[in-house]
């Protein structure tokens, strides 16, 4: 097995993985784990020739590089204003 298959491996799972944890703190890591492994995904395609694989990495690419946005490079605190996305009921009416 080489080494592009092990990082692939490796880095895909954990990026899958933690963009399922509960903690918002976990899942920020996808992004960094999914684009790590970007570079495996392209060099493995356009060696293999398999230009679909190398088309579908740079739609890929695209969705990390947006989790890096959202998470790293313009995150902002998550506040809600009370009452805003919930259903109040006032007796009576």
């Amino acid at each position: 097995m080489q080494i592009d298959q092990v990082a692939i491996a490796l880095l895909g799972a954990a990026a899958a993985w933690l963009s399922q944890a509960r903690s918002p703190g976990a899942r920020r890591w996808a992004c960094i784990f999914g684009l790590l492994g970007q570079p495996f995904w392209f060099y493995a395609s356009w060696h293999a020739g398999q230009w679909g694989i190398f088309t579908v990495s740079v739609i890929y690419l695209c969705a990390w590089l947006r989790g890096l946005w959202v998470y790293w490079l313009a995150a902002r605190e998550q506040t809600q204003r009370p009452g805003l996305g919930t259903i109040q009921l006032t007796p009576g009416r």
